[in-house]
């Protein structure tokens, strides 16, 4: 029997066919709550046929502990940065991913977050449960221009709900469609810092690189309007935390919502925990009961194909998928599998 390693907290807790599924296919599955540090993995590296995992660090150290029974990575989720795929390509292991699942959640959660700050939600309703009614006055989001640094398929998504909010939308994204920024009405600009510059609202939407990490630095904060707006729903990594403290301490942001940390789960002493003006919440963007089973699904569904010899829905590297001891079983449980399209072919 094939042994997978599951370390998804949101796949385990959230029930619904994705559980289903996996179940169906008949391995023993070791389930962890991640995401775990490389120490962690480092312990559990070379006892798995598979990981099923989330944003563990499953880095070259990682991967070569857990040859030769490691035969492939699928990914629940797009985020990509904390598997090394390099090293995976070179010891020929698939990575596998899901994208096209979350996108609609997210941008909910971006424009969540919006609200929050330009109404300064969580402070009013804290007041109200202390019995303290303070009526403080806002900021509306019409008219003011969002600034989306990626327009893949979140930023698109948020910049349809922009649209309907009657903000402007400005973007930069090095592969752009030129065909949607058409029907939307999205002005296109030639860099990173003329969205900084211009933007009532910046909203991050990129994935995490040596070239977009601390993207948003303490001098790119200066080029920012004054009390603008910052949305991260993408990495935490992608700012300078101890800088974006410091200008919301300043005054010089006029607030950051935040999905995610460069540290999580945070220390205590993080300085976003106690910056003025911020709203962090849990890596929770994606975390919807209908995201979840479309993501676990697919992620699922992704390592099911692969150990069967299919051709999976999505991969990230060329590594070359070979059939496992259990393929034939897996065709025979599901006729999905059986008529799916072989990966030599």
């Amino acid at each position: 029997m094939l042994k997978i390693l599951l370390t998804t907290t949101s796949f385990q807790d959230t029930p619904g066919g994705h559980q289903e599924l996996l179940e169906a296919a008949g391995f023993e599955v070791h389930c962890e709550r991640g995401p775990l540090p490389e120490s962690r993995m480092l312990e559990l590296a070379g006892e798995f046929d598979a990981f099923l995992c989330g944003d563990d660090a499953i880095t070259a150290e990682v991967i070569d502990k857990s040859l030769p029974r490691l035969q492939l990575i699928s990914k629940y989720g797009i985020g990509i940065d904390k598997i090394d795929v390099d090293h995976a390509s070179a010891k020929e292991i698939p990575v596998l991913f899901t994208p096209g699942v979350n996108h609609t959640t997210v941008a909910e959660h971006a424009f969540g977050l919006m609200l929050c700050l330009s109404k300064d939600l969580p402070e009013a309703a804290t007041a109200a449960r202390r019995g303290e009614w303070k009526r403080k006055t806002g900021h509306e989001l019409m008219g003011k221009t969002i600034g989306i640094l990626g327009l893949g398929r979140i930023g698109k998504e948020v910049t349809i709900r922009a649209r309907a909010f009657g903000m402007p939308v400005i973007a930069f994204d090095p592969y752009w469609d030129e065909a949607f920024a058409n029907e939307h009405g999205v002005t296109r600009c030639e860099s990173a810092e003329e969205v900084l510059k211009k933007a009532d609202v910046v909203s991050l939407h990129l994935f995490l690189t040596e070239d977009t990490r601390d993207l948003i630095n303490a001098d790119r904060i200066k080029t920012m309007k004054p009390g603008a707006l910052l949305i991260n729903c993408a990495r935490g990594e992608l700012v300078d935390a101890k800088a974006v403290a410091e200008a919301l301490e300043a005054g010089e942001l006029g607030g950051y919502g935040t999905d995610v940390l460069d540290e999580e789960p945070p220390p205590a002493d993080h300085p976003l925990l106690s910056a003025p003006n911020c709203v962090v919440t849990p890596h929770i963007g994606s975390r919807t009961y209908e995201s979840v089973v479309r993501q676990g699904t697919k992620s699922v569904e992704n390592l099911i194909l692969a150990l069967a010899g299919k051709k999976p829905r999505a991969q990230v590297n060329k590594a070359a998928i070979k059939p496992s001891a259990a393929a034939e079983d897996l065709a025979s449980k599901f006729d999905w599998v059986a008529s799916a399209e072989s990966a030599s072919e």
